[in-house]
Formats: structure tokens, C-alpha cells, sequence
């Protein structure tokens, strides 16, 4: 235990979990997109959506999505910032389904191409799970460098990533492997403790059967 904790991040209010967390998964959700955001559909489940206005969560998801901190004084008008940088965003609410009431979900498109659709709660204290990226299941903080890869359920491709990065001397410190099938889309989560480089994700892009790789990296992407 650390002092982040005991009392909480330091953070514009007034929630650590609907406000402070928003604004990490919004963050979060920018890295993955691995460009600026341009256009984003936002759907608030459970008690975001009941109670979120209120704590500031739309302005909290729209500021971590401009790339801001917890703690930056400029939170309560990132609408207008999100103009100023041609950002659109509708915001609605959905049912998720069995998840935490602090979810939201999001379909992010970035100036370049790029799409992502990513599902993640705030878990309280300022602290996140993402529990889905482009609807296959992961469970990550967004605490560490965070490999997922999507790929067909085929023999090797575990051996193939692992003994990559063990030649780019980077440790896992988590893998998570889920499968729709037998045979199916399955796709590996890892938690690193280095930063993987960007050479070894273009090169396990082009591996066969292996059909996305997405980067969750701790430095910032602007």
C-alpha cells in the first residue's frame, strides 16, 4: 500500500471515482487510439449515468480524452477546449450489461483512421479497469505498458509474442488469454514492466493470424 491509497489521488473534484477516474479513462482510451481524437461516441452505464453530470463525469471523460491530468484546472471547461481542438463527442446512456456501475463505454475515430471501441470502469479511488477493446474481453489498469493483441486461436502465436520480448528484455508482469472458440478470435492481454518499442508492435502486426495489436504505452502520444 502507498500513499496514492490511503488519500487518493490529487485531482480536480469532487469524486476520486467519478471524476479523477473518468478523466484516466478517457486518457487511457486517447493512448489506445495511438492519435487525436477526433470524433467520440460515449455511452454512460449505471451510476455514471445516474449521478455522473452531477460529479462532473462528462467534463472529467472529455478532459482525460484531450489528453489533461487528473489535477488540471481546466476540467470543468473542457467542452469548450474540445471545440477549440475540433473534437466532436455525442454522449448518451446504454446498458451494458452485467458490469460495473461505473462503466462507460466508448467509440473513438482519430483524424487519421484510426477506430477503437473501449469498455472500462472506474473502480474507485481514482483507480480503472479496461475490461474491453474492440469487443473482446481484457482486464487491465492502465498502470503499466499493456500489450493486446488480437488473433486467430491458432498454436504459437503465445510463444511467438512471449519470446519477443524476452529478446527486447522486457518482463510481463500479467497475460491474460481469452477465445470467442475454439479455433475462434481470441486475443492475449499483457501488462509489461518496460515500454515495449515500436518496432517490435509493427513486428508482431505483420505475424499470421494475428489480426490487431493495440498499445497502451505510459508516455504520452501527442
Amino acid at each position: 500500500m502507498n500513499s496514492f491509497d490511503i488519500i487518493g489521488p490529487v485531482m480536480v473534484g469532487p469524486s476520486s471515482s467519478h471524476t479523477a477516474g473518468a478523466v484516466k479513462i478517457g486518457n487511457i482510451a486517447r493512448k489506445l487510439l495511438n492519435t487525436r481524437v477526433q470524433n467520440a461516441d460515449i455511452f454512460f452505464h449505471g451510476s455514471f449515468l445516474a449521478t455522473g453530470r452531477g460529479h462532473g463525469t462528462d467534463k472529467a471523460l472529455i478532459a482525460g480524452l484531450l489528453g489533461f491530468s487528473v489535477d488540471d484546472p481546466r476540467i470543468p471547461e473542457s467542452f469548450r477546449y474540445a471545440g477549440e481542438a475540433g473534437m466532436s463527442f455525442v454522449m448518451s446512456g446504454a446498458d451494458l450489461g452485467d458490469v460495473h456501475p461505473n462503466s462507460v463505454k466508448l467509440l473513438l475515430s482519430g483524424a487519421d483512421g484510426k477506430k477503437i471501441e473501449v469498455v472500462a470502469a472506474s473502480v474507485g479511488g481514482g483507480a480503472i479497469r479496461v475490461t474491453e477493446v474492440d469487443g473482446l474481453p481484457a482486464n487491465f489498469s492502465g498502470d503499466y505498458p499493456t500489450l493486446v493483441v488480437n488473433n486467430l486461436d491458432q498454436p504459437g502465436h503465445v510463444t511467438e509474442i512471449t519470446s519477443m520480448l524476452s529478446h527486447k528484455s522486457i518482463n510481463i508482469a500479467t497475460m491474460q488469454l481469452y477465445r470467442s472458440s475454439k479455433g475462434g478470435n481470441a486475443v492475449i492481454v499483457l501488462e509489461c514492466d518496460q515500454e515495449v518499442p515500436d518496432t517490435a508492435i509493427r513486428w508482431l502486426a505483420h505475424l499470421e493470424g494475428i489480426l490487431k495489436v493495440t498499445y497502451l504505452g505510459l508516455k504520452d502520444n501527442d
